[in-house]
């Protein structure tokens, strides 16, 4: 890869944004530059009116393999004022965010998968959380949210452990939302992307918002709360399309507000 060769690579088909780490020769570890360019990239799929959904993967066969730890030694940030370590764990995105997991998603790797809202992983996909290995703590979020996703016990397992398991494993105790032949995790991830598109884009990022949030919410806090988030939604130019497409029997045209 060039100097000038882009540090995350994003394409847009429709409504989608397909957002590749680009650091083949790294096994896409992050440094500074690829935590500034998924900032950059995330931000692009919130503010964009057009974009309802995200993918995020990986070039060269891994999703990837965590920080650089050699960019780290070198003194470079492998975080962001906005949307913390990695350009993104901190703060996802507000719309769906799908991982496709190819090869190595181990370390931060992982971490991504858990800053995403739904997984597709080939079968030769290897996962994983192994810093204690190296004695260095996973601090992207995986110590809290691998234990909300599999049960307790066995995410209590792989953090002390340090081991890395195949794909199957993780899609066995409910972590994959599918898991799929080697070298297709990027093609099942679209599919499952275009049939969320065909639902009202407000609509599902409210929808993700109260999932998310609600986690803490008692019953009583959760009918105040989830509300507002609905608010927009139902005040949108979306759910008087809504409503007409089902009146007229037509395929709604979705415009993000």
């Amino acid at each position: 890869m060039s100097q000038r060769d882009p540090c995350v690579i994003v394409e847009r088909r429709g409504a989608l944004l397909i957002v590749s780490l680009n650091r083949p020769e790294a096994k896409n570890a992050v440094d500074g530059a690829t935590a500034a360019q998924l900032n950059a990239a995330m931000d692009l799929l919130d503010e964009d009116d057009n974009l309802f959904a995200g993918i995020l993967t990986g070039n060269g066969g891994n999703f990837c393999t965590g920080g650089d730890l050699k960019a780290a030694a070198r003194g470079e940030r492998l975080s962001t004022d906005d949307r913390g370590l990695f350009g993104l764990f901190g703060r996802p995105p507000r719309k769906p965010l799908i991982a496709a997991v190819e090869g190595y998603a181990v370390g931060g790797g992982l971490e991504i998968c858990l800053a995403c809202d739904l997984i597709v992983a080939s079968s030769a996909a290897r996962m994983g959380l192994p810093e204690v290995r190296h004695s260095v703590i996973a601090l992207g979020g995986g110590l809290f949210r691998l234990p909300r996703r599999i049960p307790y016990h066995l995410a209590m397992e792989l953090v002390l452990s340090g081991e890395i398991r195949d794909a199957a494993f993780f899609q066995q105790h409910g972590l994959l939302n599918r898991l799929v032949e080697p070298g297709t995790a990027l093609q099942e991830a679209v599919a499952l992307a275009e049939g969320l598109l065909v639902n009202a884009p407000l609509a599902l990022a409210a929808s993700k918002a109260v999932i998310q949030r609600s986690a803490d919410w008692t019953d009583e806090e959760a009918w105040q709360l989830q509300a507002p988030i609905a608010a927009r939604v139902l005040k949108s130019e979306d759910r008087r399309e809504g409503l007409a497409a089902f009146a007229e029997k037509r395929k709604p045209q979705w415009k993000g507000r």
